[in-house]
């Protein structure tokens, strides 16, 4: 991640401990209640969850995974995310910048949510290349973003034709509001 868009976040951080109002705002309460409901599986071995914030949806994907990585730049949003995940043993939460500080490990599913149009097309493809480096067949990949104006690399939707564009993935949900687009793709 380039020091320009870590700086952007590290002054979100630094004015407010939930910038986007993520623990009450009835839009982030929508979209994590569907990114759940969505999730084909009931319960998942190994989860990736970059760009976790302060953890909220980490907390709700901590009730279907064995082992949960949710990791963050910020690292505020990571202590606020550990604090809001201490009772659940099953989840690790870690400093990292994808894609070059990609973890370890095998995953069943990833959830991108809200972060891959802070990229430009050839991060977002890096990343996309790690995704399959560290998913086998069967595994879901979890995409939901904003669809407003941004002055972001990508909106919302480029990220999500980006993603869907990349061979091998099969699109197993397709949901669009005015507001996100959620898609569940699945590793063919």
């Amino acid at each position: 991640m380039t020091s320009t868009k870590r700086s952007y976040f590290e002054d979100m951080y630094g004015n407010a401990n939930d910038p986007w109002d993520f623990e009450h705002s009835p839009y982030e309460q929508r979209k994590y209640e569907l990114t759940e409901t969505c999730l084909p599986h009931t319960r998942y071995r190994s989860a990736f969850e970059p760009g976790c914030s302060i953890g909220v949806l980490s907390e709700m994907l901590a009730r279907r995974c064995d082992k949960l990585l949710a990791t963050d730049i910020i690292p505020s949003a990571v202590a606020t995310a550990a604090a809001r995940v201490a009772d659940h043993p099953n989840v690790v939460i870690e400093h990292r910048a994808i894609p070059d500080d990609w973890p370890p490990g095998c995953f069943d599913l990833v959830v991108l949510s809200e972060i891959g149009y802070y990229f430009d097309r050839g991060d977002l493809e890096a990343i996309m290349t790690r995704v399959f480096d560290s998913t086998e067949r069967g595994a879901h990949i979890v995409g939901v973003h904003w669809r407003g104006v941004t002055d972001y690399p990508l909106s919302g939707d480029q990220t999500h034709e980006l993603i869907d564009g990349t061979t091998g993935l099969l699109s197993i949900v397709h949901h669009v509001e005015t507001a996100f687009l959620l898609d569940v793709w699945e590793r063919a």
